[in-house]
Formats: structure tokens, sequence, C-alpha cells
């Protein structure tokens, strides 16, 4: 059973990057090489374009692809589920403790397994187009009575039957560990003045969300079913899509958020497969009133999957949390995201991100 193997690559209990995740990411393995794609094992990296210079992807979807010799995941995210599972099959097999091949090849090892912290993370694709969706039904109606000043009218009566979103600005979108600074913009006049002052944002917030990478796209004109969306999915990233509440809070009306979202979005390096979360799928929340045809899904699913924020203020050695929820907490799946995305003819492409928006629910702590 999956659940069971092991590798032969130190992973310490308790570990993000066991053998059953194998998240995949983009490195440069020093200063000045040329970014390639890569799996997290362990405290380690495992460099695919060695694994397949070496001729070990050797199914019939891969044996004869350039896709690990690129320098973002576009290539191998496009070719579809049934390649993603042949590349997790032959790399749980490779890296297991049982496996010669790797294991026993010193000097190919060597060269493919890399420790992580001597690695520098890129971001693991090109992003052509971002949208943000708005999915937590305990955070609209938080933002709606702080927005709309109270709980009455705080949810939209489209929200309900609508999987809302924004388009994003994918330029400014960065992995962890990227410095953002903090926004300058217009925000509400002060009280007794007319005009809106310009100064840098005294409210900046974050946003706990994920996001979903799309693999491959759909052609214009052609939607894609909420039954079909999972097969658009390559898997996940934690998201913080930073926010400037005062700048936002002055611009948003009519057309909703810029300059107050637009200047940095943080996501993290490695992207968690579909098939890495099938362990944690569970059921998603019962929709009242239910969706329409096209957002009604024959298997409604989500994941399982615990979140938590922490903060360490400047000058602490140690953080403090501020918000515990969960993923599976979302009114809106990805896949009825997806679905909605597309209906109207909209095409996505591979290496597009949609992400979650902020993840509320009964138990967020605020």
């Amino acid at each position: 059973m999956a659940s069971l193997m092991k590798s032969f690559v130190d992973v310490s209990p308790g570990s993000q990057f066991p053998i059953q995740n194998l998240p995949y990411g983009v490195f440069r393995p020093s200063a000045g090489a040329s970014p390639r794609p890569g799996v997290a094992i362990g405290d380690s990296v495992v460099d695919l374009s060695v694994l397949s210079e070496a001729g070990l992807f050797k199914g019939p979807l891969l044996s004869s692809s350039s896709c690990f010799s690129q320098t973002s995941l576009n290539a191998f995210m496009a070719l579809g589920r049934p390649a993603w599972k042949e590349a997790r099959k032959t790399l749980q097999k490779l890296l297991s403790d049982g496996e010669p091949t790797l294991r026993d090849d010193h000097v190919l090892r060597s060269k493919a397994i890399l420790p992580m912290n001597q690695v520098t993370m890129v971001m693991p694709a090109v992003i052509g187009d971002y949208t943000d969706f708005f999915s937590s039904k305990e955070h609209a109606v938080n933002c709606g009575t702080i927005f709309r000043g109270g709980k009455e009218d705080a949810l939209p009566p489209n929200w309900v039957h609508v999987p809302i979103g924004y388009h994003g600005r994918a330029s400014s979108v960065v992995i962890s560990g990227t410095d953002i600074r903090r926004p300058r913009g217009q925000t509400s006049p002060p009280p007794g003045e007319n005009a809106p002052e310009f100064k840098p944002s005294a409210l900046l917030d974050f946003e706990l969300e994920m996001a979903a990478f799309v693999g491959p796209g759909n052609e214009l004109g052609k939607p894609v079913s909420v039954d079909e969306a999972a097969d658009h999915i390559f898997g996940f990233v934690i998201m913080n899509d930073w926010s400037a509440r005062d700048i936002q809070k002055w611009e948003y009306v009519p057309l909703g958020p810029f300059l107050g979202k637009s200047f940095g979005t943080t996501i993290s390096p490695w992207i968690v497969t579909m098939e890495a979360l099938d362990p944690f799928i569970c059921d998603a929340p019962e929709q009242d009133p239910p969706a329409l045809q096209y957002l009604t899904e024959k298997n409604r699913f989500t994941y399982d999957i615990p979140m938590q924020v922490a903060i360490r203020p400047k000058g602490e050695s140690k953080a403090s949390v501020i918000s515990n929820t969960n993923f599976k907490y979302l009114y809106w799946t990805v896949c009825q995201q997806l679905a909605h995305h597309t209906v109207n003819g909209c095409n996505l492409n591979t290496g597009d991100l949609l992400a979650s928006g902020t993840i509320s629910g009964p138990v967020c702590m605020i």
C-alpha cells in the first residue's frame, strides 16, 4: 500500500514531504545554473532533468518527452493526468527503499538528489492568467459586514448561485521568501476633508488561500463541464493574497480590487498534486439552494486540509498562532470554479492560477 511505502531518502517523522507526497517545483541547483523541475522528498530535492537524461522515465507517455528538461513545469502540466500518474508511479518506485536503481548508483544518486537547503527555488510555472475566487461563505459574510455595514445585507443575493471571482495580476505572483514592499495608493478622505490621501498603506493584511494550477487548458468557446474539471487541475499551492485594506476600501466600487491587491501575491514553491491529496478527500458542504445544473457535481468532493496562520513580529523569537481553519469549509469547490470560469467559452491555459479566496469557516479563529 502507498500509505506504508518508505523511501531510502531520509525523511524525518512529521515531514511534509514523505514519499506519499512528492510535490513538484522548479529550482536552481547553484547560482547561475538553469532552472529545472524537481520533486521534494524529506529535506532533499530530486532533479528530474537528471533522471530523465538517465532514461529512468520509461513509460509510454514520458520516455520520449523533454518536459523535465524545461525551465518550468508548464510542458509537464500540459500532458494531462495519465502522464502525471505515470510520473508519480515511476518516482515512487525509484525512491522506494526496496528499489536499487537509484539507491545503489552512488554517482547518479549524488547528481539527482540534492540537499534542499543548497538549492534556490524559483516560480514553478509560467502563469499566464490569475483568477481569485470568493469561495468561503463565512468570509463573504465577514467582508460584507465590514464594507457594507451590517449582517443583514452582508451576503449579496447572487453569492449562493455564482462562484464569484475577479481577474488578478499574474505578473506580481511570487514564491515564498520574496520581499513584498508596502504599497502606496489612494485612501478615503480624512474626517472633515473632501480629497483622498495618497500614502503608504496603513492597513496591510493577509489572506490565507489555496490556489490550483491548471493543467491542460480548453479551446476558446468550448466550456469544461463540472464533472470533467478535475482532469484540468494539476495541483495546489498555498497562497497569501496580500491586501491593502485602506486602498481596497476606497477603490473597489464599482469594479472591484485593483491597487489594493495587485502589488503582490505569494505562493508556496511546491505544487501538491491531486493524486497526493486523494487520501484527504471528503464531502463538500451542502449547497442551499442547490446549484444550477451546470454547477451540479455527480461526485461532489473537497479536501480535509487543516490550515494555520502564525505571525512572528519583528524582534520576537516565537510566532503566535492567530488563525486555524480548513480547506473543507469552502462553499464552492475548485471543480465548480473551473467549470464556471469556462462556461461562457473563456479559454484557460496551462499554468493559469485559480485561487480559492480567503479560507474562513465556522471554527476559524479571527
